[in-house]
Formats: structure tokens, sequence, C-alpha cells
């Protein structure tokens, strides 16, 4: 292997000074007789055949010379400023492949290489950065999913064993099986919302744009909670505008409305409130879902986004954490905007802007 990269090397070499000799005989060739020529008529001297043999073996000899001293300015230079930087990037992306995106090119000296190779050293350590983000995401993706799992299937094995058991009282019974359906259900949710967040990330999902009524949707999505809120003795209070059309893909934003009032009616506790309202201006038409539940603290809102986030670290709250991480990819398909401000013990009120045209 390496006999056979020397040889590579020697015919690379040879055929840098084979090139530099047939383009230094040219030129010189074409300037000693021009000059020759020009001489001979200026002083009207006749050149002998000796002169002229003397004079084509020293510009032989000029050319040999001059040939050699070029293709080694070029080798050198080539291992300076292209070969070196070349090597660097390819170990690099030797690492890169193996697993290590830790990787990163050192940029070159702007005197010793080419302005190029820093832009590719620049294209490449942003793509090892992307790709090390990637593969967090991945790791985690699979913990997590791993995790929330585990629990409803450990549920259902635990409650499958007791529903085994002989004599198992009819109220138990009842008790057990509602306990594994509750689990099934949550695993199904959490494998609806992936995948439908997937499709939303790898843009499988095109929006359908259509023109409908803002306020009614909100109206038909937050009546869906009816029993919800009459079961927790939570107060309900709207403030929707009317006639607030929007250009949006309705099924798409059905999804954050629900997301949003489940949550708020999650952590709403018994007795609490929950307000939503929609407001129109010129160009956007602004509903803000707002809860007196338990609220978050600036380091947890600051996540809250991100797949399978739970403020809750117990998992003590029924939920898988991908809710507001489709929220949020949904707005950002339509070109909108949410924020939430939030203050722990005392709720939350998430803001969403839609444009109207």
């Amino acid at each position: 292997m390496k006999n056979e990269k020397r040889l590579k090397s020697v015919f690379k070499w040879l055929n840098n000074y084979l090139s530099f000799f047939l383009l230094t005989a040219f030129v010189t060739t074409c300037c000693m007789t021009l000059f020759l020529t020009t001489l001979s008529k200026t002083l009207q001297l006749t050149l002998s055949k000796e002169n002229l043999a003397v004079a084509a073996k020293l510009t032989f000899g000029n050319v040999l010379l001059l040939s050699l001293v070029f293709t080694l300015i070029d080798t050198v230079r080539r291992k300076l400023t292209v070969e070196r930087s070349a090597k660097q990037i390819l170990q690099a992306g030797e690492k890169l492949v193996q697993g290590d995106f830790t990787v990163r090119v050192q940029p070159q000296s702007r005197l010793a290489t080419d302005e190029s190779f820093n832009k590719i050293i620049e294209c490449f350590n942003q793509m090892a950065e992307e790709l090390g983000s990637v593969e967090t995401l991945r790791t985690d993706f699979i913990a997590n999913v791993s995790h929330e799992m585990k629990t409803p299937l450990a549920v259902m094995q635990n409650y499958g064993t007791l529903l085994q058991a002989p004599n198992l009282p009819e109220e138990k019974r009842l008790e057990y099986a509602k306990g594994v359906t509750d689990a099934s259900r949550r695993m199904a949710d959490m494998m609806s919302n992936i995948l439908k967040l997937n499709r939303l990330e790898n843009q499988q999902i095109y929006p359908q744009t259509t023109e409908f009524d803002l306020g009614e949707q909100l109206c038909e999505c937050l009546l869906q909670y009816e029993n919800v809120w009459e079961t927790a003795r939570i107060e309900i209070d709207t403030d929707i505008a009317e006639n607030v059309r929007v250009k949006a893909d309705a099924e798409l934003l059905g999804h954050v409305w629900n997301n949003l009032f489940s949550n708020a009616f999650k952590f709403t506790p018994s007795g609490g409130k929950v307000t939503v309202t929609l407001k129109a201006t010129a160009h956007h038409a602004i509903v803000k879902v707002v809860d007196t539940g338990c609220g978050m603290t600036p380091e947890v809102g600051a996540h809250i986004f991100e797949k399978f986030y739970q403020g809750d670290s117990s998992h003590g709250t029924q939920g898988n954490g991908l809710g507001l991480a489709l929220v949020k990819r949904v707005v950002d398909i339509i070109h909108g905007e949410i924020g939430v401000e939030s203050v722990a013990g005392q709720g939350s009120t998430f803001t969403v802007k839609i444009r109207r045209t």
C-alpha cells in the first residue's frame, strides 16, 4: 500500500515536471526565437550553426533547470496551501464517519492557504455541529420514548396480572380494566403525537389553506371539554370577537387549540378558572388561553416547546411532553407566533398570533 502510494506521488511529480517543462520550453523557445531574429536584423549579424547549437544547448539546460525550480516551488506550495488543509478535512471527515461529532477543523491562516478552504472548513464545522445536535436529539428521543412507554406498559402489566386473580370482585375488575384502558389510551395518544410531529418536521404534511371563522372553531374546540370543566368545577370565561376570519389550515389549528385547552384544564385545580379570548387587528388574530393553574418557573418555561420536556420531573401529571412541541411546529408552519407568560403558583397565559391575510 505504501509503495503504491509512493509510486503515485512520483508519477504525479513527474507529470507536474513534464507540464512545467513543456510550458517553459514553449515560452522560452518563442522568446529566444523572437530575440535572435530581432537582434540579427537590427545589428545585421549572421548566426552560424555553431552559435545556434551552443545557444540551443544553453536554452535547453535553462529550460530543464527552470522546470525543476518551478516544480519544486509548486510542490511546496501545494503541500502548504492545499494538501495540508485537505488532509485535516479528510481526517476530520473520517472521525465524523466513525461517529465522533465533536470533531472540528481549525481555520487556516489566509497566508497559508486559499480562502476557499476556510469556507469549506466553516461549512464542515457547521455540519458536524448539526449532526451532533441531531444525534443528541435522537438519543434523547429514544430515551424519552422508552421511558414514556415503560410507564403505561408497566401499568397494563400490573393490572393484567391483578385481573387474573380468582374470585375478583366486580368493582375491582372494573377498576383494573379501566386502568388498562387508560394506560393503553395514553400510549396510543403518544404514538399518534409522535407520528404527527414526525410528519410535520419532515414536511410530509402540507397546509391546506382555507378561509374560516376562527371564533367558531375556538368555540367548537372548547365545547369538547365541557364534561372536563364541569366535573372539575372549573369556571370558564370567554371573550371571543365575532367575524374574525383567517386563512390557514383549519385541521392543523385544531391541534393547537385542543392541546392548549387540554393543558389548561389539566393543570387548573378544582374551582379554578380558564379564560379564552380572541381579538383582531388589521393583519392578525390574537388568541389567549389563560389558566389559574400551577404555573411555571422561568427555567421550565424556557423548555416547554421541546419534545418530551415536562415541567413535572416526577411525571406525576399525565402527558408525554409532545403536545406543546406539536403546537409550536404547527404555528411555525402557518407562519404564526406563540408565546407564554407564567408565574409559578398563579397560572399561565399562552398567546397565539395568526396572520389574517
